[in-house]
Parts: C-alpha cells; structure tokens; sequence
C-alpha cells in the first residue's frame, strides 16, 4: 500500500474533475478524498498499489475533457487506511 498527495492546476474547478476523480479512483481500487482549494488547483489524497496510483496520476494529466491541466504535482505520503473515497467540500 503507498499514498500520494496529488495537486491538479489548471482549469480543474468547474469541469467535473473531482466527480471524474472519485470515478476513476473507484475503477482503480483506490482509497482517499478529492477537493477543491482556494487557489484554484484539486487536492487528491490517495492510497492504492504503486500501478493503480500511477494510473491515477497519468489520468490527472489530462482529466475529464473540459479540464485544462497545466501542472500535476505528486508527492509520496503516509497512508492514513481510508476505507473509500470521497469528494470533500
């Protein structure tokens, strides 16, 4: 089990992108929380196998069709064990 800290910039408030997150992290056996920040940009907190989690981040890349992605951070974290994900508000 690993956990990654993933934050999205571009044009990703507004498009559906935590709402597309949830789904692909649901497909992927992933477990965590997505929301949006004030500056802007998406936080994911993730936790998953190392192949589901850089599957996650290579869709973050791109995201859901109206999201224009302009820089995708990661960062390797602690895993807290969350038992689903959620969209936080």
């Amino acid at each position: 089990m690993q956990a990654k800290r993933i934050r999205v910039i571009g044009k990703v408030q507004g498009v559906y992108f935590r709402a597309s997150s949830q789904e692909q992290a649901r497909r992927l056996g992933i477990k965590g929380w997505c929301k949006n920040e004030p500056d802007g940009s998406v936080l994911i907190i993730t936790e998953g196998s190392e192949e589901n989690l850089n599957a996650l981040v290579e869709w973050c890349h791109h995201g859901p069709s109206n999201a224009k992605v302009e820089k995708v951070l990661v960062e390797s974290i602690e895993a807290s064990g969350f038992e689903r994900f959620e969209i936080k508000r």
